[in-house]
């Protein structure tokens, strides 16, 4: 195995989340190199992976250790470090990268406040340079900047071989489906031409699906909106009522299960609201179809 890549681990200090953003020229990296727990830190490791870094590392975070100290013990402990390379980033923005002297060239890695990027058989320092300097620059939520960084480092070149795969995992505090876990947005692209613009559609659809709703986008439900909706139901068979424009407890029953085949249920509102995302998404999926049923 020999995930040779260029990756970022990073720390969101407003929010907390952690999170690690890779690519590589190698099948399904997601499932070799992030590793990361919420309120602990976040590791990749590449190079020649030695996998268990990732759980090792994080139980030494958890214990007290910073990633330097941690990422000492991972070195003195493994005959082939010289063929490593990771990164580790906490929860309190300290960050340690290491590149083992038998990396292939381009190897090497910027180390700062929050973050930790490094990448190796790389079209030369620029890479990381771009990974670095686009995740200070950009705005917005960690997983944003983590795949804009993503998208700076292959336009300066990324991994010299080509792609094939890229990965996004970010942690937060009951920060899953339904709350039930810290695993806030893990998205993988095992095999694509063009992994990273693949990952940054797959992280709108999270945003769609599984974002909370802004409260300036919760709208009233007006017998006009209620009569689109239970129109489009009954195009699509979860509606058998009348078009009345009430948003009576038929009309809300059928929209819990119109909701949750289209895997929105994570922006339904309770009474007669809606979230205009949600709107403005169903719209666009099924007006067109509906009108076409009803001709």
């Amino acid at each position: 195995m020999h995930p040779s890549t260029f990756s970022i681990t990073a720390l969101d200090p407003a929010t907390g989340d952690l999170g690690v953003a890779v690519e590589s020229k190698f099948l399904a990296v997601g499932a070799a190199v992030p590793f990361a727990q919420a309120g602990v830190g976040a590791v990749a490791t590449q190079a020649w992976a030695n996998t268990s870094y990732g759980p090792r590392a994080l139980r030494m975070l958890k214990r007290g250790l910073s990633p330097k100290q941690a990422g000492a013990q991972l070195v003195a402990a493994d005959n082939h470090a010289a063929q490593r390379q990771f990164g580790i980033v906490d929860a309190r923005g300290r960050a340690f990268s290491y590149t083992g002297k038998e990396c292939y060239d381009w190897a090497g890695s910027r180390t700062g406040k929050n973050f930790a990027a490094q990448g190796n058989i790389l079209a030369g320092a620029a890479v990381v340079d771009a990974l670095v300097e686009t995740f200070e620059q950009t705005r917005g939520e960690l997983a944003e900047r983590l795949a804009a960084a993503l998208a700076a480092g292959q336009a300066a070149g990324g991994d010299k071989r080509g792609q094939e795969s890229a990965a996004l995992l970010v942690v937060r505090k009951k920060g899953g489906y339904g709350g039930f876990n810290d695993r806030y947005i893990d998205l993988r692209v095992d095999d694509h031409p063009k992994p990273i613009d693949e990952l940054r559609r797959l992280l709108d659809l999270h945003h769609l699906y599984l974002g909370k709703t802004n409260p300036a986008d919760i709208l009233p439900i007006d017998a006009e909106t209620a009569r689109e909706l239970q129109t489009m139901m009954r195009t699509h068979g979860y509606y058998a009522g009348a078009l009345n424009g009430a948003w009576d407890a038929a009309t809300q029953k059928a929209f819990r299960e119109f909701a949750g085949v289209e895997n929105v249920e994570e922006r339904l509102l309770d009474g007669a609201f809606i979230d205009r995302v949600v709107l403005n998404f169903l719209r666009a999926r099924f007006t067109q179809l509906t009108y076409d049923g009803e001709r």
